[in-house]
């Protein structure tokens, strides 16, 4: 399987390549140069698989030529084996044709620990092969950095730096990332948003010889291997309700669109998956896209749901290219438009396309709570501020005799300011978590400035390496 930039001006790329790499040299995003496709036959031979099995099965084709799925096997069987659930992602129904699938059984209580826990393993068995060492960075708006942490930690030939928005996260989400004392994390808290925290990283990949000198690799979204780890869940979620006999479709959550585009993966692959549908908060520019092709961006308003607290979605970026039929001019063009402009100009007919297959919802801080303590009551289920927009665009979205299944991506317990004011319930942590709020946080604040964070990093990559 080789690989090419969504802007046409970089090499192609091996899954090991790209893995390594990140973004391509050109600012665009790799994806596969073609998708691979299961028959109904192949589908229903997966039934069944323990998740672990499934994961390598499904991920195997997208690490032809670099990775064995014996390998991949193996680490998937290691990265899963922490999570605190038998099921690995096990699925609740909450009302007739809605389910919601959990995705925060992991270390970190996230969904972001279904692809890092792989995703660590990946970057340790590459770069032994390789005798290499790379510094990776990463943007999060909560949970991606501290799964991030918790699956590179201590790892020799890893260097971890996260930027977070300073006071834009919960302080569970916080405390989870510079709590860790590993020598190899780095945490940056910058004075801005996680827009521009992704920007800032997104920088340092254009910023070639610093890119160059200090290896860099990327744990966000961004990189390829964090969408193809994604894409066994949804696969998981719908042959657990008949599929490929029957069609599924998927409510998700959404910020930087990696997730749910991991979902419209599976239907490039071959699953029958009927419709998707967009969780927003009031950071709404994915829903105000879908509604009325208005991809322009606002400034970033703090939520109830912060991982979603973003204007600029990077991953809808893959799904513009392929909807463009793969015209990587003018994907660059249109791409760098908006970043110019603050407005994405998409074609009417693109947009149409769009809206063939997925539909947004959007909640603000006051319809959250609300929902979150709808479902409390006439449910049972404790749903967190993201995991609540999601099941809401599920419901509003479902069809009948077309099973729903929103994804649960963060447990309550991250959130417990939000869920005792809608339930009067405040979550407990888990046994491994309980002294949370006791142990030592170790991070620095720093501006938002492009040299100034390169200089910071590098004093850290140095003495992190030696």
């Amino acid at each position: 399987m080789r690989y090419v930039s969504t802007r046409g001006q970089a090499a192609s790329r091996s899954f090991s390549d790209v893995l390594l790499a990140g973004l391509a040299e050109d600012g665009g995003l790799f994806m596969p140069e073609a998708w691979p496709q299961f028959t109904a036959k192949d589908w229903r031979a997966m039934r069944g698989l323990p998740y672990p099995e499934l994961a390598a099965r499904v991920i195997a084709p997208f690490t032809e030529g670099s990775i064995s799925q014996d390998t991949l096997l193996t680490l998937a069987r290691e990265a899963y084996a922490r999570f605190d659930h038998a099921a690995i992602v096990p699925l609740t129904q909450v009302e007739d044709g809605l389910f919601v699938q959990e995705l925060f059984h992991g270390p970190t209580l996230a969904f972001k620990d279904m692809a890092m826990q792989l995703l660590g393993r990946l970057f340790d068995h590459v770069l032994t092969e390789r005798d290499e060492h790379v510094t990776i960075v990463g943007a999060t708006s909560g949970d991606t950095g501290s799964a991030a942490i918790e699956a590179c930690r201590g790892r020799d030939r890893l260097s971890v730096v996260i930027l977070h928005p300073e006071g834009r996260t919960s302080e569970v989400q916080r405390r989870q990332m510079t709590t860790v004392p590993d020598a190899n994390i780095t945490n940056l808290a910058v004075r801005g948003t996680f827009d521009d925290c992704q920007d800032l990283v997104k920088g340092m990949f254009s910023d070639l010889p610093f890119r160059r000198d200090m290896r860099l690799s990327a744990v966000n979204s961004i990189n390829w291997a964090r969408i193809a780890a994604q894409i066994p869940y949804y696969i998981y979620a719908a042959l657990s309700l008949g599929a490929p006999d029957r069609e599924v479709s998927f409510a998700v959550p959404t910020g930087n669109f990696g997730n749910i585009l991991a979902a419209w993966a599976t239907r490039q692959m071959g699953l029958p998956v009927r419709h998707l549908c967009v969780g927003s908060n009031r950071n709404d520019i994915l829903t105000r896209f879908l509604n009325a092709n208005d991809m322009t961006m606002h400034e970033v308003i703090p939520s109830l749901s912060p991982s979603m607290d973003i204007q600029v979605s990077s991953n809808f970026e893959r799904l513009l290219f392929e909807l463009l039929g793969r015209d990587h001019a003018v994907c660059a063009r249109i791409m760098t438009g908006f970043r110019t402009t603050g407005h994405m100009d998409v074609p009417d007919k693109t947009w149409q396309a769009a809206r063939t297959l997925f539909s947004g919802l959007a909640l603000d801080d006051v319809a959250t709570t609300s929902e979150i303590r709808k479902l409390w009551k006439e449910s049972g289920y404790l749903a967190d501020p993201h995991s609540a927009i999601g099941i809401a665009a599920g419901r509003a979205a479902r069809e009948p005799g077309i099973p729903m299944v929103a994804m649960a991506t963060a447990h309550p317990a991250k959130f417990p300011d939000a869920m005792k004011t809608a339930t009067g319930i405040h979550p407990a942590l888990p046994p491994a978590l309980a002294d949370l709020f006791d142990r030592t946080e170790r991070y620095q604040v720093v501006d938002n400035s492009l040299p100034d964070i390169e200089n910071t990093i590098r004093s850290a990559t140095l003495r992190n390496s030696h």
